[in-house]
């Protein structure tokens, strides 16, 4: 289910051109595997104290971490958990 999420966002981010930003911000964590993984480390923690990665809470942290729209903070989660760790909710 998730890996349909995850080809669902990517369909609508390279199907829009006006979105192409968007797919820069997944080449950090595609060149750079390290990053997805910390993220992953993170979120399965956050699993382990009844958090989940996909909260609003989460999401904001992810933007304002990374200085991200809200939009693409949770593009960015969708498409880590999606690929790296799919066991995280």
């Amino acid at each position: 289910m998730r890996h349909v999420l995850v080809l669902i966002t990517f369909g609508i981010l390279f199907a829009s051109p006006g979105l192409a930003t968007e797919s820069n911000l997944l080449e950090t964590v595609k060149s750079n595997p390290k990053q997805a993984k910390a993220l992953c480390r993170k979120f399965r923690k956050m699993n382990k104290d009844g958090r989940s990665a996909y909260s609003p809470k989460t999401t904001k942290r992810v933007a304002t971490k990374r200085q991200l729209t809200l939009t693409d903070a949770e593009v960015l989660v969708t498409y880590v958990v999606g690929m790296h760790c799919p066991e995280v909710r």
